[in-house]
């Protein structure tokens, strides 16, 4: 049985998930979409009702004298613009005579099995076994404009995935000036707005929000999703916790500008809109061009952000991650930016790989300064030419030497930037992104090359590829430490600047893909100043980016809490560092950082010749636990037991195996407290008949008693302390 259904007499489409139903349906003789339902699974179809046609104003075949009543409070399933819905449109245009109105109406569509993939940009996947797939052709017939809407229902996930494409049949061209990927109508009732914000080096932040009338929003118009905001809106019920209430959430697969706007209106309903921003957005679509929107997921829950979260987790593990790494092990890495940071040389980078080596490390990762003659972040960039005074005999005889150690190898690049301090600048200076007689605009002193274009494409892509050709390289950090400004490129015609950032994501989305397709068997790992493209459309091209450059334990709580809330543990890269931390300066103790750090791809940011003996005697016992617990916290069922952004005192999140034959906890105690008892947690997700024991007690209880009587966790005295608690089944003989 389909998960897609068209009911012809009642001109309604049904769409189901395993937990979840999607409702649509065709209104009135002009054929208006509206939209019916979205919840939980129900049996119904007929359920036209909640659309409100038979109150006032009515339809307009039969009240068209308020036609304007109608249009402003129906529940629009792509609501257009300028023609009498004054809520935010999904889309508008500048047509040949200046006007912006468009009006899309049903025009037909087909139900087909498997999902199609999107022109030059990441999307969910699934085969014809997986999912099912709705095309809903709307047109507007004075623009000769179709506007094709793209829904995939997934059999194994309570997802439905959204995406449009726009085509003009008009001999004159159209200017597209606004093209959201979804909108979704449903009456308001009790809902709270969950955003993730934030900076650098604190990145997705929870933060909820009172629903007001009007309209409410978070977005990025900085060429990127952003250290400030994330492309994610969620509506959760008043009552949501981890395990229970209603959640809807909408995630952006897309690396660019977006908006995800909420709109409460006079009639005590909510329009959420979510796609690219349309600031300094301008598409120009000539005769037969189609414009094709980014993917949004969308996902329902009635049991709380805890089935949200995993449902997220699973999709993206099965249905975005393309990389071999996403099942299975990562090396564990030492990279050398914190040691060492410019200055470092062949033999300071052996010493590293040589000590790292006796600990049990995997790979080194070298990072900034080794090109060009960049001794500070002030110049070289776009000079990706090894700096043969600090590499002894070359790239190739560093990389053999780190080899021969027994370390596989990793590199740092940063190819959509250029330096006014460069060979590239000072020969091309047209390829930097720049506004004809402003005063350009440095940050950390580059600018950004205009990837708009093909041949700065094939540049930067030659670059990084040549280097990988010339020796044994395992791992690539791609790194973004700026974001846009002076919106212009020296080749797009006037009336096409305005497509010049959504252009830029495009060519970023080339490289990529052309760089895995050469180096199928490259760990490619994003980065942006930390995690300001930590978004799902980076996913789709590396199985992991890199959180924040924020490596303190504690600050660590609070960001990857907002990041597991939407990404998989095995996407989030995490490291050990050294201490006092470079960031906050704060002292954690070493055990602390390395549970921490589990909770991601794990590795080290420190200079490992220069540990305290103490510390460098934990290594190999934490390298030790990334391969005993990595399976588990790569592929398991991740829940919030308790949150230190709420609580300000203690952390603890837990991961369970699918088949709920094993679980680990992770326990951080931030403040130490005086004359107080254990900590009583509540541990769910394990299978309630069965028995589990704690490793480090021997202690055996019942699945049911863990969840709802609990655990008691050991007073422990000093601030910044933790503990790992891991349960496996007992088989009942035992």
């Amino acid at each position: 049985m389909g998960a897609i259904h068209y009911y012809e007499k009642e001109r309604v489409f049904k769409l189901d998930t395993p937990h979840t139903s999607y409702l649509i349906g065709i209104v009135d003789e002009e054929k208006f979409l509206g939209h019916i339902y979205y919840g939980a699974k129900i049996t119904d179809y007929d359920v036209r009702a909640l659309m409100r046609t038979g109150e006032a104003p009515f339809v307009p075949s039969q009240n068209n004298r308020d036609r304007s009543s109608f249009l402003d409070a129906f529940p629009m399933e792509y609501p257009g613009h300028g023609v009498g819905d004054y809520r935010e449109s999904a889309i508008s245009v500048s047509d040949k005579n200046g006007n912006t109105a468009v009006q899309p109406l049903y025009r037909e569509h087909k139900i087909y099995a498997g999902k199609p993939g999107l022109p030059g940009l990441p999307a969910t996947f699934g085969s014809e076994e997986e999912c099912e797939t709705l095309e809903i052709v709307l047109a507007d017939e004075v623009l000769d404009l179709t506007v094709t809407l793209y829904y995939t229902a997934f059999y194994d996930v309570d997802v439905i995935t959204r995406s449009v494409r726009v085509t003009n049949h008009a001999k004159e061209p159209v200017y597209l000036t606004k093209v959201f990927s979804t909108a979704l109508d449903l009456d308001a009732e009790d809902y709270r707005m969950l955003t993730l914000h934030g900076s650098w080096a604190r990145e997705r932040q929870i933060e909820y929000r009172q629903i007001g009338y009007g309209k409410q929003s978070v977005g990025s118009c900085r060429g990127e999703s952003s250290h400030q905001e994330h492309p994610f809106v969620a509506l959760v019920s008043a009552n949501a916790g981890q395990e229970q209430g209603r959640v809807y959430g909408f995630h952006f697969v897309y690396s660019g500008n977006f908006l995800a706007q909420v709109e409460k209106n006079q009639f005590d309903s909510l329009r959420v809109v979510l796609g690219i921003h349309p600031q300094d957005f301008k598409w120009e679509l000539k005769q037969d061009e189609t414009f094709t929107a980014p993917e949004v997921v969308m996902t329902y829950s009635d049991a709380g952000l805890g089935r949200m979260t995993r449902t997220l987790h699973d999709l993206y593990r099965k249905h975005l991650i393309r990389s071999p790494y996403k099942d299975r092990e990562r090396p564990v890495l030492i990279n050398n930016w914190e040691a060492t940071y410019f200055d470092f040389d062949t033999e300071k980078l052996l010493a590293i790989a040589r000590e790292a080596k006796k600990s049990g490390i995997e790979m080194l990762v070298m990072d900034d300064g080794w090109f060009g003659h960049r001794n500070d972040d002030n110049t070289s960039l776009g000079d990706w030419q090894v700096n043969e005074q600090k590499i002894t005999g070359g790239l190739k005889r560093l990389v053999d030497q780190v080899n021969e150690i027994g370390l596989k190898f990793g590199i740092w690049f940063e190819p959509e930037m250029i330096s006014p301090d460069s060979e590239l600048y000072r020969t091309h200076p047209d390829w930097a992104i720049a506004l004809p007689g402003r005063m350009p605009c440095r940050s950390r002193n580059q600018y950004v090359l205009d990837l708009s274009r093909k041949e700065v494409r094939d540049y930067a892509y030659e670059c990084v590829a040549s280097i990988l050709r010339s020796a044994n390289i395992a791992y690539v950090k791609w790194d973004m430490n700026r974001q846009l400004t002076d919106l212009g490129s020296g080749v797009l015609p006037v009336e096409k600047q305005g497509e010049l950032l959504h252009r830029y994501v495009l060519g970023v989305y080339e490289l990529q893909e052309r760089l895995i397709t050469e180096f199928p068997q490259l760990l490619l790992e994003n980065c942006s100043g930390g995690g300001a493209r930590f978004d799902p459309g980076m996913l789709y091209y590396s199985p992991q980016i890199w959180c924040s450059d924020d490596t303190d334990a504690i600050e660590r709580l609070k960001i990857q809490e907002g990041t597991a809330l939407l990404y998989p543990l095995s996407a989030i890269g995490a490291h050990v560092s050294d201490c006092p931390n470079h960031t906050v300066g704060r002292v954690t103790p070493f055990e602390t950082r390395g549970n921490v750090a589990l909770a991601g791809t794990f590795g080290y940011e420190l200079d490992v010749t220069k540990l305290p003996e103490e510390d460098w005697a934990k290594i190999p016992g934490q390298v030790a636990l990334y391969h005993k617990y990595h399976a588990l916290i790569r592929s398991g069922d991740y829940y919030r037991i308790a949150s230190y952004s709420q609580n300000d005192s203690f952390d603890c999140y837990e991961v369970v195996a699918k088949d709920q034959s094993e679980a680990l906890i992770t326990f951080v105690q931030v403040l130490g407290r005086p004359n107080v008892h254990s900590r009583r947690i509540r541990i769910p997700g394990l299978d309630e008949k069965k028995k589990y024991r704690v490793e480090t007690t021997g202690e055996v209880y019942c699945g049911d008693t863990l969840l709802h009587a609990g655990l008691n966790v050991p007073a422990m005295w000093g601030d910044f302390q933790s503990a790992l608690i891991h349960l496996s089944e007992v088989p009942d003989e035992q």
